[in-house]
């Protein structure tokens, strides 16, 4: 049976390297559930090193639980000193919905900081049902997912740093804000790719 290769489409396609070389990341991870964040901090901090980080340019901020992990990351990020940030943490379901809150507030905070700040979020947190899943995503049968979010936030961050210096960047500084009636509107920040501000 003749399997035809699928042709490649003839339009460039930017993408992020797993090359960390001059990038500065910040690792946000709590403190509870330690046995299983720190197997993702070592393996995190591994993933950085092995494309290309230095030691220098890895910061650590360490909080209480997963819940303060969204507003850690979103300090971080509008420090603007950091090219990515990753998320990393352990949230186990007990017998209450205490778990479905803390998981669904700490996915859209996450999320929330990314989108506006613009700076890229790894997100490395374990959802799980029970200890030993936790234990397979942090270095045993599901491979690391600490290694794995500190990969992702390599990739975006040089995808991030891509679009910034493309064509793409370019056209939407040269475009500018507009004003309602689609004229461009004057002043300091015409013609600059903006960064998302806080409100």
């Amino acid at each position: 049976m003749k399997v035809d290769t699928p042709l490649e489409p003839k339009i460039a396609a930017l993408e992020g390297k797993l090359d960390a070389t001059g990038k500065r990341f910040a690792i946000v991870v709590p403190r509870f559930n330690a046995f299983i964040t720190e197997r993702l901090l070592q393996s995190a901090c591994d993933g950085l090193l092995r494309t290309g980080a230095k030691r220098k340019d890895i910061a650590i901020a360490r909080v209480p639980g997963s819940f303060e992990i969204p507003a850690a990351a979103r300090t971080l990020a509008e420090t603007g000193r950091y090219d990515a940030i990753i998320c990393l943490g352990c949230l186990l379901r007990g017998d209450t919905a205490h778990y479905d809150v803390i998981v669904n507030e700490v996915t859209r905070g996450i999320g929330q900081s990314a989108q506006e700040t613009g700076v890229p979020h790894a997100f490395g947190v374990l959802t799980c049902d029970t200890l030993a899943q936790a234990i397979d995503r942090a270095g045993l049968k599901m491979g690391n997912k600490g290694f794995e979010a500190a990969l992702a936030a390599v990739e975006m961050a040089g995808l991030s740093d891509g679009i910034r210096r493309s064509a793409f960047g370019s056209r939407r500084a040269s475009i500018g804000p507009r004003t309602s009636d689609g004229g461009k509107k004057p002043g300091k920040n015409a013609g600059v790719l903006l960064r998302r501000k806080r409100p």
